[in-house]
């Protein structure tokens, strides 16, 4: 899978859609190109002399797909072009595969049961903070969108839209869920009749649709999986506690089990989610340095409840709006391990995420060998998997040792132990870890014994689960640079590094900053050094922000 251009493409039912000719041209579509059809179910070529009838034929719901790499072709270098690595691992890993409907993904297994180690984890922590789940419905009114004003204005360009429903034309629009909070409200304002009812906390497991015009695997796709959580309060100081508390919660997965370092803090005005009056947020650095908004947890304060009229009456008898929060993390997480943590062979998963901690390669030479061996190898499955470690046994004999070292590499498995002849006459194995390369990641003579071997692994297991976060975690701060000026910040910013300076400006010097350097405000971070003179307005501040180019 390689790096391709989205073609903005008109579509039925979507609001801000683009002329073919336009699309293409700001893709840089050449003549002779080729580009999947998912109409024609084929690959098309565009051609210089075509009409441009013959054009809008060919590109219609169409994007440019060139040809998957052999299965034994290694992955693209990261340091040689980065957003190809990535498409490559998550082809060559069978992470996921294109959609036959532009800018979707299909999530295949290994990657589905990443996705299920971040549900489990979260979901075992919303019930242990007295969440339950349940589920709303897809499609919403588009009536609801309507009536949070600044709601439907950040979310309009996003919307996919049904105005046929049973081959009728429907008496009003519906929206593919871009997000829950007018449905919620809708319903909350039903449920909400006194102080008693409070507070109100779901949480729902499910898919929503953002129309986006350029697309990436897991980071920005059309329709996505995660997790909104939604919460009703009696007081405006227990929503803000709410909201903090599931920030918090997301940052402790992050850093706990996806070896993710990240910043916590609160974003500007101008990032914070439409309706919200405070959006907190965990922000980590890929490999490339670029930024990723890996969680978000938002106060709404009462923007929601006053356009829904979702009212209780409190312990003194009086009419009163609700508070709200909502709160949510997404499959971007399982793009964002690969990008924090993969490298020029492929995946790199932290320990507690891997669908496959260990990962056990019989080898021998003879035919005579190949019975102790798979016999030992079998023992050593058996002892493992008993302790609950992840394993896999690859007894496929049409692939050399020297592939499978490669390809269990390249899914990112923690833990590869080896087995010869040589291991079974000595009662051992090798172990090998997939963070450290080489001989120098080898550990010979390892005791098949349970008491040796398990103790051996499970210490092994941890050290890489620490050992992720600690590079993470200085590749980040190597890359953070503290700014006293606009001009130190456009030249940390035109490195592919991260600045962090005192600011106090204003929306419209926000825009200015973006526009100048491609870089926004990904946060005020919680842990505020102590500021000076704002970078941009020379103001007195006592708060700095982080600036980043971001997916």
């Amino acid at each position: 899978m390689v790096s391709r251009a989205l073609c903005a493409l008109p579509v039925l039912g979507c609001v801000g859609g683009s002329s073919v000719r336009a699309a293409m041209g700001a893709r840089g579509i050449a003549a002779g190109a080729l580009i999947w059809s998912s109409r024609k179910r084929c690959f098309c070529s565009i051609h210089a002399n075509a009409g441009s009838n013959a054009s809008a034929t060919a590109v219609e719901d169409a994007e440019i797909r060139p040809a998957k790499k052999p299965v034994d072709e290694a992955v693209t270098p990261r340091s040689q072009d980065f957003s190809r690595w990535y498409l490559d691992v998550i082809d060559a890993a069978e992470l996921a595969d294109y959609g036959p409907v532009r800018g979707t993904m299909v999530i295949r297994p290994y990657g589905y049961a990443i996705w299920e180690f971040v549900q489990s984890w979260l979901d075992a922590k919303f019930k242990e903070t007295g969440h339950s789940n349940m589920y709303f419905p897809q499609l919403i009114p588009y009536s609801f969108i309507e009536k949070e004003t600044s709601h439907v204005e950040g979310f309009s360009p996003e919307l996919a839209l049904v105005t046929i429903g049973g081959g009728k034309e429907l008496e009003e629009k519906l929206v593919v869920r871009p997000t829950s909070e007018t449905m919620v409200n809708h319903m909350f304002a039903q449920w909400i009749r006194s102080h008693r009812d409070l507070p109100l906390l779901v949480n729902q497991w499910a898919n929503v649709t953002r129309w986006e015009r350029r697309t990436k695997p897991f980071i920005r796709t059309l329709e996505f999986l995660w997790q909104e959580g939604h919460t009703a309060h009696a007081t405006a100081q227990e929503a803000e506690e709410e909201a903090l508390r599931m920030i918090e919660v997301y940052r402790t997965f992050a850093v706990e089990q996806a070896a993710m370092p990240v910043i916590v803090g609160r974003k500007s005005r101008l990032e914070r989610f439409a309706g919200a009056t405070c959006t907190y947020t965990i922000e980590a650095m890929m490999g490339d340095r670029r930024a990723l908004q890996a969680g978000t947890s938002h106060n709404l304060g009462q923007n929601f409840a006053r356009a829904f009229e979702t009212q209780f009456t409190d312990v003194n008898g009086d009419l009163q709006h609700i508070w709200q929060t909502s709160w949510g993390m997404s499959t971007r997480m399982v793009g964002g391990i690969i990008m924090t943590h993969g490298d020029d062979k492929g995946l790199m998963l932290p320990p507690k995420l891997a669908p496959i901690q260990v990962v056990i390669v019989p080898i021998w030479k003879k035919g005579d060998e190949q019975e102790s061996v798979l016999q030992a190898a079998h023992k050593v499955e058996s002892l493992v998997r008993a302790a609950g470690i992840r394993v896999k046994l690859d007894t496929f004999d049409q692939r050399t040792p020297g592939w499978k070292f490669n390809h269990w590499e390249l899914k990112g498995v923690p833990i590869r132990i080896e087995i010869g002849p040589k291991d079974v006459a000595n009662n051992s194995v090798v172990v090998a870890r997939r963070d450290v390369p080489g001989k120098a990641g080898k550990e010979f003579g390892i005791f098949m014994e349970r008491s040796v071997l398990i103790d051996h692994l499970r210490a092994k297991l941890d050290d890489i689960q620490s050992s992720l976060l600690a590079r993470a975690t200085e590749f980040r701060d190597s890359n953070i640079v503290d700014v006293n000026s606009y001009e130190e910040l456009k030249a940390v910013i035109a490195e592919g590094k991260w600045a962090r300076g005192p600011w106090c400006g204003s929306d419209d010097n926000e825009t200015t900053v973006k526009e100048e350097t491609g870089a926004t405000i990904r946060c005020f971070p919680f842990d505020q050094p102590e500021a000076k003179t704002c970078i941009f307005t020379n103001k007195t501040t006592h708060e700095v922000a982080i600036f980043a180019k971001s997916y």
